[in-house]
């Protein structure tokens, strides 16, 4: 490893360029778990700071929650008769099932990948 320094008046700093982020951006899941980590967790959220790998976790778990998330709503709406045929007889009540649907699933997904270790 190869460091640079610069002068500042008497003293040498060194020129610290950390490694490049992983390219994506951060959705709902992933700046929960950010929060998460920075206000409960504090001691994880700085290593994974220090060390570069913090939007690597973060967008790592961002995907598993947005897959368990798509197919926990896709179960849901299948056993409880949540269909495209209702959507087309009674949109509020499909609006509202479909609500009812992604809130549980959401919670469901916080409870075990956003907040848990």
């Amino acid at each position: 490893m190869k460091l640079t320094y610069e002068k500042c008046g008497d003293y040498l700093i060194p020129n610290l360029i950390p490694d490049p982020e992983p390219e994506g951006a951060l959705r709902k899941f992933g700046l929960m778990r950010k929060s998460y980590l920075e206000n409960h967790r504090r001691g994880i959220y700085s290593g994974l700071l220090l060390s570069g790998k913090l939007k690597e976790h973060l967008l790592l778990v961002q995907e598993q929650a947005e897959e368990m998330f798509d197919l926990l709503v896709e179960q849901m709406a299948e056993r409880e008769g949540v269909t495209e045929r209702l959507k087309a007889q009674d949109q509020m009540l499909w609006v509202r099932k479909m609500n009812n649907i992604r809130a549980r699933a959401e919670e469901i997904v916080r409870e075990e990948i956003i907040y848990v270790l």
